[in-house]
């Protein structure tokens, strides 16, 4: 790691990494043994999030500028903004607990990547800090918070299908889990939106310019259209539960690869989020 960490937001942010861990496993001890550890998923999960969070702050404070540019900020503040979504969501909607399952082994995943990621900072233009920004940033998290709850339902729905394990007998019946996760694809569909709307509208701020068809805003339009006639193939064809299922986790699959391949790949204006 670069040695633009302090020794604090190092700490930080391996506190949060370990909390994650250990809510994962905790996650499926309580599967496998049909016990109820939803306090202690909760405890473990709230540690996460504040320790991402203060993490966030120091690095703040030492660069000037937001989690916007590079790879590692950009995963250090989906850590923190993901895993707020999940904890809200585990907390007040208990048909989507299930969620954890394979939320929480993947947020450990993002930690790990993280933590295997060059550290140095770049500086935000001082044209670019703008209310839109944080609106456009905003609502896109939302939209993968979202998108990503509903990828871990269709997870457990699809492991159920194949797997007709006992373990999963005791998590809500599958048609509660289904409409839960279409209704969380609803959702991140209308903050996707929004999120390309707010960034079309800062974008002419920022470039002069709306829209360019460069490669990420050509795959956040493929991924929102994608996202469109999933929810419409739902809605208006007979289809096995399972190809919708399959469909989350297409959707799901190009909103990372248009949040954290794209703009570290392209040679356009695009650059870690802005």
């Amino acid at each position: 790691m670069s040695t633009l960490l302090t020794s604090p937001e190092t700490a930080l942010f391996y506190l949060g990494l370990l909390a994650l861990v250990l809510a994962s496993l905790v996650a499926w001890f309580a599967l496998l043994t049909n016990a109820r550890r939803d306090i202690l998923l909760i405890i473990l999960s709230i540690i996460s999030v504040l320790a991402f969070s203060a993490s966030i702050a120091l690095r703040w404070q030492a660069t000037g500028s937001g989690p916007f540019l590079t790879l590692y900020e950009v995963l250090l503040s989906n850590l923190f903004s993901l895993g707020l979504i999940f904890t809200l969501v585990y907390i007040w909607i208990t048909n989507a607990r299930p969620a954890a399952l394979l939320v929480l082994p993947f947020l450990s995943m993002m930690a790990f990547w993280a933590a295997n990621e060059d550290t140095a900072a770049l500086q935000l233009p001082a044209t670019y800090n703008t209310v839109l920004l944080w609106l456009h940033v905003g609502v896109g998290k939302i939209f993968l918070g979202m998108c990503m709850i509903a990828t871990a339902l269709a997870g457990v729905l699809l492991l159920r299908h194949v797997s007709e394990s006992r373990f999963f007998d005791f998590i809500p019946e599958s048609h509660t889990l289904d409409n839960l996760a279409w209704r969380c694809m609803a959702i991140a569909f209308v903050f996707q939106s929004l999120m390309l709307i707010a960034g079309a509208a800062w974008a002419q701020d920022a470039w002069g310019r709306f829209w360019a068809w460069d490669s990420l805003e050509t795959w956040a339009f493929i991924t929102w259209l994608l996202l469109g006639l999933s929810m419409h193939a739902r809605l208006t064809w007979k289809l096995p539960a399972w190809s919708g299922w399959l469909m989350i986790f297409v959707v799901f699959s190009l909103a990372l690869l248009t949040f954290f391949g794209v703009p570290f790949s392209s040679i356009g204006p695009h650059r870690g989020i802005v």
